[in-house]
């Protein structure tokens, strides 16, 4: 295992990592370079201290390297090591560069103004971490990418919700303009952190759209890959109970950061881990 992929997965400590964890020794090494990539491309956007312009051409130079990469010539080993995971599970390379893409739209705009134009941002930067990763976890029926597909949307669309006020504080707004209006929110009132009847709406409104998605990938999923698939289950598992604990806090996201504890993801883990080992 490549040893920058391994540091970076197990510094995050995010849901990607507790529920990848226990995979086989094989699975777990490709989805920690796997996370390691996707984390690296997500920090040349995050990085605060740069402007846009150096952001830009940031990604576009980690862009290069992966084409590098696949070729086996990157200067970065961490590329050239995933460049032997995707041949090793036949990932498909669309995926990574449409991640990357996804990551530009960051750096270019701010606000989605319809459903539609924030689902084409959840596919390029949640989707294709699902299609990367079910790949690896290895499955039998083709529907099993539709689950990836729509369980990339609901975990990006619970991000959001719980992201508002951090999102909010950089000037980026993902939820729908078109939403906005509908619930007479206006942005002025997001930015100024207002919590009133119309935000709460606002956000069930949003919520319940996310949970259509869990249970659109509940549907696509077949009981054969149910097995395979443990590790996306825990993440389906630890972000609907996220979804949950922001309903039970009317969604006051700017009074707390709302959140599933480290040792609850853990149990989540361990428990559908336990629950597809023993049953199947």
């Amino acid at each position: 295992m490549n040893k920058q992929a391994k540091q970076i997965a197990k510094k995050s400590k995010s849901s990607f990592y507790y529920a990848f964890n226990l995979l086989p020794a094989k699975q777990r090494a490709a989805m920690t370079t796997v996370y390691a990539f996707c984390r690296k491309t997500d920090d040349i956007v995050d990085e605060n201290d740069f402007s846009d312009e150096v952001k830009y051409e940031n990604i576009r130079k980690w862009r290069i390297e992966l084409e590098r990469g696949l070729k086996g010539n990157s200067s970065l080993p961490l590329l050239n090591n995933l460049s032997k995971i995707i041949n090793q599970f036949n990932i498909p390379i669309e995926p990574f560069f449409d991640l990357i893409n996804g990551m530009e739209m960051d750096i270019q705009q701010s606000r989605y103004t319809t459903i539609d134009d924030l689902m084409e941002y959840c596919y390029r930067v949640a989707a294709t971490v699902g299609l990367m990763s079910i790949e690896i976890f290895g499955y039998k029926n083709i529907s099993t990418k539709e689950y990836a597909i729509n369980l990339g949307y609901a975990l990006q669309l619970t991000n959001i919700l719980r992201d508002i006020k951090k999102d909010a504080k950089v000037g980026r707004i993902y939820l729908p303009l078109d939403d906005l209006k509908k619930f007479n929110y206006s942005e002025h009132e997001l930015f100024s952190n207002e919590y009133n009847e119309n935000f709460v709406a606002l956000m069930s409104y949003e919520a319940n759209r996310a949970k259509e998605y869990f249970e659109k990938a509940n549907r696509a999923l077949d009981i054969n890959d149910k097995p395979s698939m443990f590790a996306a289950r825990a993440m389906q598992h630890i972000y609907f109970n996220l979804l949950k604990r922001l309903e039970s806090k009317n969604f006051d996201v700017f009074s707390e950061n709302i959140n599933v504890g480290k040792t609850e993801k853990a149990v989540i883990a361990v428990g559908v881990w336990a629950k597809y080992s023993l049953v199947y």
